[in-house]
């Protein structure tokens, strides 16, 4: 299927491959040698036969119909539980395929192939005054990435990212180049988002841009039992709001720490419109060693946020959107890690849940740094959706020792932790540890028999695979 830009497309991409003597798939069908792959936290290796990193599309298309086996991908590998590979696959790494395919400011939209990350998005539209719609509250993620889980970020009203897709482009199972939209190939699109990899491999996406502008942070505490009545007419009641987050800290985890950025007119407290790359963040390590290690910690960290928020904060809205992962970096993770997982609750189970919740954090010593509370509208596109209807979605941040005996405890206070969220009408978030049963996973996604089906019709051979769909599909 053409798309109009194909001529562009198509031009941009022989630019790309010029000078390559041999493809990275010839380089690497050499070594007989199988590649270990691994996500950011360390904790998921899976050993594959192969890995490609294409640099066009049509490069990577040959290969998937060359290539007689498993095929699985991965892009920043911020999933953290076997989402980017399966055992003797050929692993693509997206990264290389990156770039923009085409920009147009006055339309307010960017084409981008799918290893392009968020960072090098805003380098290209910051100039034009330009910011991302949607996106993780960090920038080191890749585009296709971020579709294949449906991410969201601290953007008020806006919800997943798949309200700020226009189309996709798609290598599927059997070669074949598709475009998908709301209009073309809709069951294509709807799947692939939030999709995991499933169906095909992303390899252009679409998306809505908006505008730039400064914005303020205010802070302010709010009761627990407020908070859902002061979010709904302080925030989202709120035009001016732009980004919002409620922190809730140990050790229990039911005292709302209100951060909001506003649209204003004040100048800026620091002139940088991007956080710069490569900095270097040991004094964040140091602290987040210290909070989660030493006794006290939990009042030492209070004193170092409390002593941040208290700054006045004007700032570009790409500097806040342009975050570097490597500030949430620890020290090493060669005795333990760092990990997430994420919960999505209706408006009016909030309070339930947020009580169970804060019970089975401090019951089981688990390690919790922080929950961030988010919200979303309900998404009425993607199939595997998170929030089938307007959600509190909640943001667990803990540390892990790197142990197998801890990785069992996990299992059994996340299984904790995803029963509850199932009791109160929510849902759990998929990119993370593989935790869950296969009948929560059910129970939570039932939309995965359609997904089923379309697979089967696209991928008759199960070729796309990694260890989410290997152990619930």
């Amino acid at each position: 299927m053409t798309h109009p830009n194909s001529n562009r497309r198509d031009f941009l991409e022989a630019l790309a491959i010029t000078g390559l003597a041999t493809t990275s798939l010839n380089a690497t069908a050499q070594n007989t040698h199988r590649v270990l792959i691994n996500d950011v936290t360390g904790l998921n290796p899976v050993a594959v036969a192969r890995e490609l990193k294409p640099v066009a599309t049509d490069e990577l298309q040959k290969a998937v119909k060359a290539w007689p086996g498993a095929l699985s991908i991965g892009g920043g590998r911020y999933s953290m539980g076997g989402q980017i590979a399966a055992p003797d696959s050929l692993h693509i790494d997206m990264r290389g395929l990156s770039g923009v395919v085409a920009y147009n400011p006055a339309s307010r939209t960017i084409r981008v192939r799918a290893g392009t990350t968020w960072r090098s998005i805003q380098d290209h539209i910051d100039p034009h005054e330009q910011s991302v719609k949607i996106m993780q509250s960090y920038s080191n993620f890749t585009v296709g990435g971020s579709v294949s889980v449906n991410c969201h970020g601290r953007y008020v009203g806006r919800g997943a990212l798949v309200n700020s897709v226009r189309a996709l482009q798609l290598v599927l199972p059997n070669g074949e180049v598709v475009e998908a939209s709301r209009q073309q190939n809709a069951e294509i699109f709807r799947a692939a988002v939030g999709g995991y990899g499933g169906l095909g491999i992303i390899t252009e996406v679409e998306l809505d841009l908006e505008d730039n502008a400064r914005i303020e942070r205010v802070v302010k505490a709010i009761s627990l039992e407020y908070y859902p009545t002061w979010f709904r007419q302080e925030v989202l009641g709120n035009s001016a709001v732009v980004l919002h987050n409620a922190d809730l800290s140990p050790p229990n985890f039911n005292a709302p720490t209100a951060i909001s950025w506003l649209r204003t007119d004040k100048p800026v407290t620091d002139p940088r419109r991007l956080v710069p790359r490569g900095l270097r963040y040991a004094k964040e390590q140091n602290v987040i060693w210290a909070v989660s290690e030493l006794p006290g910690g939990g009042t030492l960290r209070s004193a170092v946020e409390s002593s941040l928020l208290d700054k006045p904060a004007v700032v570009w809205r790409n500097f806040e959107a342009s975050l570097d992962t490597a500030s949430l970096e620890p020290r090493s993770r060669a005795i333990s890690t760092y990990v997430l997982q994420e919960y999505f609750v209706p408006v009016a189970n909030f309070h339930a849940f947020v009580r169970q919740m804060s019970d089975i954090l401090r019951r089981q010593e688990t390690g919790a740094l922080n929950v961030s509370i988010r919200h979303a509208p309900a998404d009425k596109t993607s199939l595997l959706t998170w929030a089938p209807t307007e959600v509190f979605c909640f943001v667990l941040y803990y540390k892990q020792r790197v142990t197998d005996s801890a990785s069992q405890a996990t299992e059994a206070w996340t299984r904790e932790l995803v029963e509850a969220t199932l009791r109160h009408g929510g849902r759990y978030y998929l990119p993370y540890r593989l935790h869950a049963t296969k009948d929560q996973f059910t129970r939570a996604y039932p939309e995965a028999a359609q997904f089923v089906a379309l697979k089967k019709k696209l991928d008759p051979g199960n070729r796309l695979r990694n260890m989410l769909w290997n152990r619930y599909l």
